[in-house]
């Protein structure tokens, strides 16, 4: 019908909106726990906003259905303000086909929930996981910046004064405290850093080692055309031994095993992989919640405020619950059902009032429309 596309144009273009202006927010929130990336890792700016994006999908997950019950409930109440509602009524719409539009909406928003959530998210997030370890932990990119004391590790810090094209380091300084009786210092005026296996080592050429005994204070200086830094056990850190559950996917997490988490977790894990399963269908819960408020008794021009908070309570009575019983199924697998309840229970009371209900044009109007007919 020509009043659902309109309708749902509506829905969709006020989604839209509050979708950009939510993810912004969380965006720039969350962007500054990564900030020191970039001052103190000297992470490329291209690269941030690459790592930033990573965590998009998780973020959409949450700000979906929030972004469609906000459209729903601006576009109801407008029409409502403006006598829309009124019309379609009068016209012998009832309030299932009256909330169709916003119905249809909430479907494919919920649809789209699903995809992120079991595999849009595991996927993004793994990426964005491995991206955040490789940046901490590959001394590829920390040894080769240039002007920067770069901490390699708790005991290890190289400073390079510059970086040839060829890879050749000039002005190079190595701080290595991992002997506790002694501290050295390495200079040298120029190097490069060369793999042995898997161990880094840092080639210095024309300088010299300064090693001072801890318990004496005694510094002993050599003078060498050619030292070689090793960095072992530094490269030890090149692959990640765990996951976190966001990356996992939903048959990972279902079905835990000791290859992925400690058997203490498996019920965790068990209560995630189910949240996964539940939380999409906020999209249509949220959204049918408002529908059931806006359309519910006499429309009014008056303003919607006492119903918007309405609304807005019985959206975060909902919200609360699905989080309270993921936590509480994260102890007591028995009460799994408690978690699709608290997601599928308001749906079907919506659809079921919505089916029911019928809607009152406000006094005011039918006293005037008596009054005119006779």
């Amino acid at each position: 019908m020509r009043i659902d596309r309109y309708v749902i144009r509506q829905i969709m273009a006020a989604m839209i909106i509050v979708v950009v202006s939510l993810t912004c927010v969380i965006w720039l929130s969350q962007s500054l726990r990564f900030i020191d990336m970039i001052v103190n890792r000297g992470l490329p700016l291209a690269t941030f906003i690459y790592f930033t994006v990573l965590l998009m999908p998780t973020w959409l997950s949450l700000v979906l259905p929030i972004a469609c019950f906000a459209a729903t409930m601006f576009v109801y109440s407008r029409m409502a303000s403006d006598r829309e509602l009124v019309v379609l009524t009068a016209s012998g719409i009832g309030p299932l086909g009256i909330a169709r539009p916003a119905i249809i909406v909430s479907v494919i928003v919920t649809l789209l929930g699903y995809l992120l959530s079991l595999y849009l998210v595991p996927v993004s997030y793994r990426g964005f996981k491995e991206l955040q370890f490789q940046i901490r932990h590959n001394y590829t990119n920390v040894l080769l910046r240039e002007g920067v004391f770069n901490s390699i590790s708790n005991d290890v810090t190289v400073f390079v004064r510059a970086r040839q094209p060829d890879g050749e380091l000039a002005g190079i300084i190595v701080q290595d405290d991992r002997d506790d009786s002694e501290s050295v210092t390495l200079l040298a005026e120029r190097g490069a850093l060369i793999l042995d296996g898997d161990d880094p080592k840092v080639l210095m050429v024309n300088g010299n080692r300064q090693a001072r005994d801890n318990a004496t204070g005694r510094i002993n200086i050599l003078y060498f055309d050619r030292y070689t830094v090793d960095l072992g056990g530094l490269g030890e850190a090149g692959q990640r031994t765990g996951r976190d559950q966001n990356e996992l996917f939903i048959e990972e997490l279902l079905n835990p095993t000791e290859q992925i988490t400690q058997p203490r977790n498996f019920l965790k894990y068990k209560a995630e992989g189910h949240s996964r399963l539940i939380t999409p269908l906020l999209g249509l819960a949220l959204p049918l919640i408002g529908l059931v408020v806006i359309l519910k008794g006499e429309f009014s021009r008056r303003g919607q405020t006492r119903r918007l908070i309405v609304a807005i309570l019985l959206v975060g009575l909902v919200q609360a619950a699905v989080l309270g019983s993921k936590y509480a199924a994260a102890k007591e697998l028995g009460l799994l059902p408690l978690m699709y309840g608290t997601a599928v229970v308001p749906i079907l009371i919506c659809l079921i009032v919505l089916t029911r209900q019928k809607l009152r044009r406000p006094k005011a109007a039918e006293s005037s429309a008596e009054g005119s007919h006779a």
